[in-house]
């Protein structure tokens, strides 16, 4: 059985082969790691960092991927992409990610064959195989890889090699778009992703989370937080000045899920 450093051997090997290549790259655990991987295997010249700017994507996770990407002394482009231009995205069936990720790494692949990046990659870890991904069916079809996951590394490799090559990233938690705190049905639209980001952000310094969803079920904001912090935020003081800032952003209702946090919730009713 190969363990992670020899998984992480592999993931050079792949990579050298590669010549120039483009990343895109959202400033997670996962991408991070891949933007530091490709830099150790290829050079900072021979790597380029394309980051989609666009209204699902929370404002903080924009400056931590540019501070990594200057740390590592890799070229970082920001692109505005609005994603609220795709009816098939702000519909936000099921099938959105697929329509998401496809309209974005079309954009993407385009920017890199203009920089004379040969390879745009992806940072896909051997784990997400498990969860509901369409997104991963337009990378296949346009021919992004995934170099994470053909180097068999799991989400804790991923981790643990990310705090070993000491990247900050290596415990961040996973933080998808903001179109995922919203039930598949309900359209998206500027206002209710300002909304849902604004709500996270106010709880986040409330509370003092790291790891924190706020589920959109306007006009009820659903709070999910690990299961040992909700004794925590149900305290009299704490709660209230919790309700008092998301009813301050226009939510009626507060309420508590005792399950807790968990990657993906809303695609439960997928599998029912």
């Amino acid at each position: 059985m190969i363990d992670a450093k020899g998984k992480a051997r592999e993931l050079r090997r792949i990579l050298s082969e590669m010549g120039r290549v483009a990343i895109a790259y959202s400033g997670g655990t996962d991408s991070s790691y891949l933007l530091a991987a490709a830099h150790d295997a290829l050079g900072a010249y021979n790597v380029l960092a394309l980051t989609a700017d666009s209204p699902l994507t929370p404002r903080g996770e924009l400056a931590e991927a540019d501070t990594l990407a200057k740390q590592l002394g890799v070229r970082h482009l920001v692109l505005a992409h609005d994603d609220l231009a795709n009816q098939e995205i702000v519909a936000n069936r099921p099938d959105r990610c697929y329509h998401c990720k496809f309209s974005r790494f079309k954009r993407l692949l385009q920017v890199a064959q203009d920089e004379g990046a040969g390879q745009l990659l992806h940072g896909e870890n051997a784990d997400d195989a498990g969860d509901y991904r369409p997104g991963s069916r337009a990378a296949d079809e346009l021919g992004v890889r995934a170099p994470l996951r053909e180097a068999d590394l799991t989400k804790a490799e991923v981790r643990a090699l990310s705090k070993e090559r000491g990247l900050s990233t290596w415990d961040k938690p996973a933080n998808a778009c903001l179109a995922s705190r919203f039930p598949y049905g309900t359209r998206l639209s500027t206002e209710g992703l300002a909304r849902v980001e604004a709500a996270e952000e106010a709880v986040r310094r409330i509370l003092g989370l790291r790891q924190l969803r706020v589920r959109d079920h306007y006009p009820v904001a659903r709070l999910e937080m690990a299961p040992a912090r909700i004794a925590m935020a149900a305290e009299p003081a704490t709660r209230l000045r919790v309700v008092e800032a998301l009813r301050d952003l226009g939510y009626g209702y507060v309420a508590l899920d005792l399950e807790g946090y968990r990657m993906g919730s809303l695609n439960d009713d997928l599998e029912s």
